[in-house]
């Protein structure tokens, strides 16, 4: 399944890769506790379950601006080796997907990459004749140049390297990947689409700011994981290379959102996946979504 929104003159799909195992929500943020989660009833039954267990999904953005074609992040991706045993071996029908909505891969003129996670990046490739190649190949690769810095020169473990050979490296190699500067206001590098630095998660995060004819939007990686964190954005994810930095990145950036009308797209958040950012007490929750969400087959 799809859904749209439309920010101005600019239209967005979710384009649905799969919902992710119940139980990664307790492990990504351990500290939501059922609990905790509970108390949030605008929560319940989008984003969590009746028993307060957090659902989270992978998801990219399909974004159409002024003829331009963005995939923003490229999710997990089929058929390759993962250590997380949900992400092992996926067929999933995400290139129907994008399908459905006019991205055919040859169509696409850009991609961003907000992080180089596994869970972001898997459909940069697919695999012919045993060979892992551009999935995009007319498309540019964006990502921010600190990202691609600290992962050249990271210790990785198995798990994370073979993600990179598979996932990574052949874009490169193929001189599709292009890292950019991203200075502290942004960067634009489409019509009505800026990349914002939102580091903390990894040193290099980014989020996309989209914005045409008075309306705004933000996709935020995983700078916000998932809406609890806008009840408690004190709530860390387990995979935070920096929690420190990720928390104040957070706190800033719902500061900047709430109240503004702006909708909050986040890249693992469950249908409705979109909202707007309201105070509530010393914190936010996230209300109705600006743009009903459409399903389209796939």
């Amino acid at each position: 399944m799809t859904a749209t929104w439309t920010v101005g003159s600019i239209t967005i799909h979710r384009i649905d890769e799969l919902l992710l195992a119940p139980q990664t929500g307790q492990w990504l943020l351990p500290d939501a506790t059922p609990d905790l989660v509970a108390r949030q009833d605008w929560l319940r039954p989008d984003f969590a379950s009746p028993d307060a267990e957090l659902r989270l999904h992978s998801h990219s953005f399909a974004v159409e601006t002024e003829g331009l074609r963005v995939l923003v992040d490229t999710g997990i991706g089929n058929g390759k080796s993962r250590a997380n045993p949900a992400w092992h071996n996926l067929d999933t029908t995400y290139r129907d997907n994008l399908r459905s909505v006019g991205f055919t891969p040859d169509s696409v003129d850009l991609v961003v990459l907000t992080h180089l996670h596994t869970d972001h990046v898997g459909w940069n490739t697919h695999e012919v004749n045993g060979t892992w190649v551009p999935t995009f190949g007319n498309a540019r690769h964006i990502t921010s140049r600190v990202e691609r810095d600290f992962w050249a020169g990271y210790a990785m473990d198995a798990p994370r390297r073979q993600m990179f050979e598979d996932s990574v490296l052949p874009v490169e190699q193929a001189g599709l990947l292009e890292p950019v500067e991203v200075p502290d206001d942004g960067i634009e590098i489409a019509p009505g689409l800026r990349l914002l630095p939102t580091p903390g998660h990894t040193p290099g995060h980014i989020s996309v700011h989209l914005s045409s004819a008075g309306e705004t939007a933000l996709i935020s990686g995983d700078a916000v994981h998932h809406p609890v964190q806008l009840a408690h954005p004190s709530l860390s994810s387990c995979v935070d290379i920096d929690a420190t930095r990720a928390e104040a990145t957070r706190r800033r950036l719902l500061a900047s959102l709430a109240g503004t009308g702006t909708l909050l797209l986040g890249s693992h958040f469950p249908a409705p996946t979109g909202g707007h950012v309201l105070p509530e007490g010393d914190a936010y929750r996230l209300g109705h979504q600006a743009n009903a969400a459409v399903p389209a087959s796939s």
